[in-house]
């Protein structure tokens, strides 16, 4: 007969080394590709490559990624890259998720570090750059790239370090932007109020409550129309997101903590809502887009993406609404609204990219290649040229030719539409007073809660309701569960990473079974021992 002393130390033995395994499969371990460079580079065989990426619906960013793949494609004859375009984050980011289960992720994605960070999570390896940017063949700026790329030392360091997840460089930054206050100028001063270097959030709500003043007709005073919605935020996550920083209030931390349901966080969204119900104040999901009511005059103050200059102003060369529309009005260009003007807090966003590891490191090694020239100087430039964004080298930021194109801001409302160059210099002013959120898996969940819950609170004082602590209390419960923000997470406990992997999963079961075949044993044993005692 086994004794009990013995089962319990074998499956001791086993349970221990199951949960060793578990532990270096599943949450402890993100998907991480450890990806070793090859000696050198094999061109005498066919590698085909798949990018994925955004082009913002704008034709000429479309012609600059096709151009980029010619270019490198002419450099790299036996690299076939094969581009397909979306025209939304969000759609690449679904695409990528379920693409890991089926192990057919693309080779080089457009993303952001938020959406990395749950990439990591599943079984599609992202390739890790801590050692392959500092490669001396292959790495930035290494001596057998075919192509004048920047070094590690030439990427804006705030930029390349917002793609350090977990410690480890897990992509490139592609192209940087933030947000921007628009102003009608004309507007604005015709109301009687100067505009500030830097406008405060009690100048905007200020500016903002004056604009609803009337006729006797009932038309507003400002534009003598029948629609004025005074101030409209494009973003309501970066709105929120951005009053916590600036208000030094909790939002989450570097561990993965949901800390944003705070008393801080409460006061800003009564401040939001009181002029939302005064309608002074509106949001793009509630109202449309910012620039379209700006361009119609119908609107004095937008935030928008930097990105978006292109659409905003009497010249906008991408304006979406009829010219019969439009009315005439100088725009100014500002950081976004501050609670504090001597100490500027502004998020820093764009597009990065990203690697995933392949069973072919010749491909992995293509992948990089053509991740490296996206960073070369003409297609930073050519696609900083397009809108508000930013080059995130400063190779490309000190090149005589892109300065140039700095310096003809306003010569036309084309290439050097003035709002758009206005945009630009406006964050290369502030690049050192940017900051991004802490990114975790969950962050993207996290910040969408934050916008619903500005989205939220804004339509229920529009339906008549209260924005009061109890309706706050309520609602940050209704978000958490929402978003999926988990109990632990939300009271600063231990740190989500989401579902585990199938490995872990298997070797957690495996424990169980194992455990129960224990039982039976040792029960079985039991019985035995009893029938043996009767028949003595």
């Amino acid at each position: 007969m086994i004794s009990l002393k013995k089962i319990k130390s074998h499956m001791m033995a086993f349970s221990l080394s199951a949960l060793a395994l578990g532990l270096a499969g599943c949450h402890g371990g993100n998907a991480r590709g450890d990806f070793v460079m090859p000696e050198s580079f094999d061109d005498s065989r066919d590698i085909e490559i798949v990018f994925w990426a955004k082009n913002d619906t704008n034709k000429t960013q479309t012609e600059i990624y096709a151009k980029c793949v010619e270019d490198f494609e002419a450099l790299y004859p036996n690299v076939d890259v094969n581009m397909k375009l979306y025209t939304d984050y969000s759609a690449i980011y679904n695409d990528v998720i379920t693409n890991i289960s089926t192990d057919t992720t693309p080779n080089v994605c457009i993303t952001y570090p938020d959406h990395i960070a749950t990439y990591m999570t599943g079984s599609g390896e992202v390739v890790c750059l801590d050692d392959v940017i500092n490669d001396e063949k292959y790495g930035l700026g290494g001596s057998e790239i075919r192509f004048d790329g920047p070094s590690a030392g030439e990427i804006v360091p705030q930029y390349l370090g917002e793609l350090e997840l977990s410690g480890h460089l897990m992509g490139l930054p592609f192209m940087r932007s933030s947000e921007a206050l628009y102003i009608n100028k004309t507007y604005v001063e015709a109301m009687g109020y100067e505009i500030p270097d830097i406008p405060t959030w009690d100048w905007v709500w200020e500016v903002s409550e004056a604009a609803l003043a009337q006729n006797p007709d009932g038309t507003y005073a400002v534009n003598g129309q029948d629609v004025m919605i005074p101030f409209i935020y494009k973003s309501t996550d970066n709105m929120l997101i951005t009053m916590l920083r600036q208000a030094d209030a909790g939002y989450s931390d570097d561990e993965g903590n949901i800390l944003i349901f705070n008393d801080k966080c409460g006061q800003i969204l009564k401040e939001i809502a009181s002029h939302g119900a005064t309608k002074a104040f509106s949001t793009f999901k509630i109202s449309s887009y910012p620039g379209n009511f700006m361009n119609a005059g119908q609107c004095i103050l937008a935030v928008d993406s930097t990105a978006g200059a292109t659409w905003i102003g009497s010249g906008a060369p991408l304006s979406d609404i009829h010219d019969s529309k439009k009315v005439d009005f100088e725009t100014v260009v500002r950081p976004v609204p501050q609670y504090d003007a001597g100490n500027i807090r502004m998020i820093s966003q764009g597009p990065s990219v990203c690697i995933f590891n392949k069973d072919d490191p010749q491909e992995v090694l293509a992948s990089w290649l053509f991740a490296q020239f996206l960073l070369t100087n003409k297609v930073q430039e050519s696609y900083s040229e397009t809108e508000g964004y930013v080059p995130v080298t400063t190779k490309a930021l000190n090149d005589p030719e892109y300065l140039d194109y700095l310096s003809k801001g306003g010569e036309d409302n084309g290439e050097h539409y003035q709002v758009k160059i206005d945009c630009v210099r406006m964050i290369l002013d502030n690049i050192g007073n940017t900051f991004i959120t802490p990114v975790f898996n969950g962050s993207a969940s996290l910040r969408n809660a934050a916008g619903q819950m500005v989205e939220n609170c804004v339509k229920t004082v529009r339906r008549g309701g209260r924005v009061d602590d109890e309706y706050l209390q309520g609602m940050y419960s209704d978000v958490a569960q929402m978003y999926r923000l988990g109990e632990q997470r939300v009271n600063a406990g231990s740190r989500d990473l989401g579902p585990l992997p199938k490995t872990a999963v298997i070797l957690l079961l495996s424990l169980a079974a194992a455990w129960i075949c224990m039982g039976i044993v040792y029960f079985r044993d039991v019985l035995k021992a009893k029938k043996s005692g009767k028949g003595e």
